[in-house]
């Protein structure tokens, strides 16, 4: 069995996997468990508070009401792994993943592995995404994607332009104005929350109310309500939860329509007006990175075919860490590990596991 990502998607399968008794083996492009949030710009915090950033098995080991670094994040799943002995295989990047009658291949760029079940435990989220047009700018613009800055240290002096408004949009815009440069943010607006996560409020509201009830329980696809969450969901950004729309005004960060295009190598907005910038911070999003699939199993818009995780008319092919795969809470850290288990369960059943045999460990073929 191979498990496809080391993130928190990966080794919460993991450690449901290695309860059954079943052998696998987690395969992870990083060079270490838990890069890809080190990898993230330098002042990023989660969200939420870290009695809600722990998977099963393991409570986050930070304050209750802290709200963890990035590198704690990353430093706390490479914990994990160590203390569940998972038998994650890093820098073992899957090149592609077929199937040969009721078997998987999953080929890296130093193995192959034949598989009767395979598990990708990926977030939507995998491949940088900008505009076509970006080539077009002029070579001594700083251009960048959210997913490669790390500070104000890392551009040029002078003016900057993100483009998108979400939260890494807006969070990245605030910090390069209170470094001093002149930030023009694009965008449409994307909603905000009216309240301080860090505050009295936020305990109450967003994390009890909101985060443990509504995106966890509520919002499911199971219920209507939770099934046309997830079509917005899936097509428009989530409101700013820890910038307000006042924190970019008292900054000095202007708000600009949408990005249209290139004029004379500069951007030219919406309305017409040609920015003179000497950076542009790309906060466009990403794609799912699934092309290494070579497997009927997408629609359209690039989400495969699955009931809960569980990929249609496929005989042994899963999916967790997908965005609203089950709730809204599915791809947060909160939500992943019931969508793991659920996933798991599946296998197990398949597999002829029971209760009884919970509690032995997997190992890596």
């Amino acid at each position: 069995m191979v498990v496809i990502g080391g993130g928190q998607a990966g080794l919460s399968v993991g450690y449901h996997l290695s309860r059954t008794g079943l052998s696998f083996a987690i395969l992870d492009a990083e060079a270490r468990v838990g890069d890809a949030w080190r990898r993230r710009w330098d002042s990023l915090r989660l969200f939420t508070p870290a009695w809600l950033d722990g998977l099963d098995g393991l409570p986050f080991p930070a304050p209750r009401h802290s709200f963890p670094t990035k590198d704690e994040m990353g430093d706390y799943l490479e914990a994990y792994a160590k203390r569940f002995k998972l038998p994650v295989r890093s820098g073992a990047r899957v090149e592609s993943v077929s199937r040969e009658g009721q078997r998987y291949l999953v080929r890296t760029e130093r193995s192959e592995i034949e598989a009767d079940h395979v598990v990708v435990a990926m977030s939507n989220f995998q491949r940088a995404r900008s505009p076509s047009f970006a080539k077009d700018l002029r070579a001594e613009i700083v251009q960048l994607h959210s997913s490669d800055y790390r500070g104000p240290s890392g551009l040029r002096p002078g003016g900057v332009l993100v483009v998108g408004a979400g939260n890494s949009g807006a969070e990245i815009a605030l910090e390069l104005a209170q470094r001093g440069h002149k930030v023009w943010l694009s965008g449409r607006d994307t909603g905000h929350l009216p309240f301080r996560v860090e505050g009295l409020a936020g305990r109450l509201i967003l994390v009890r109310l909101v985060m443990r009830v509504m995106l966890h329980s509520v919002l499911t696809v199971r219920n209507p309500l939770g099934r046309r969450a997830r079509k917005k969901a899936l097509a428009k950004g989530a409101p700013l939860i820890r910038v307000k729309p006042h924190d970019l005004l008292a900054a000095g960060v202007e708000r600009t329509p949408r990005v249209a295009g290139v004029q004379g190598g500069l951007p030219v907005l919406e309305d017409g007006r040609v920015l003179s910038v000497e950076n542009i911070v790309w906060c466009t999003g990403f794609e799912n990175g699934s092309s290494f699939m070579k497997l009927p199993v997408f629609d359209e818009r690039g989400e495969p075919h699955h009931d809960e995780g569980v990929v249609r008319g496929e005989p042994g092919l899963y999916f967790v860490g997908l965005q609203f795969l089950f709730a809204m809470a599915s791809s947060m850290v909160q939500g992943v590990g019931r969508d793991a288990a659920r996933v798991v369960a599946v296998i197990a059943a398949r597999c002829g596991k029971n209760d009884a045999e919970q509690g032995r460990s997997g190992r890596a073929d």
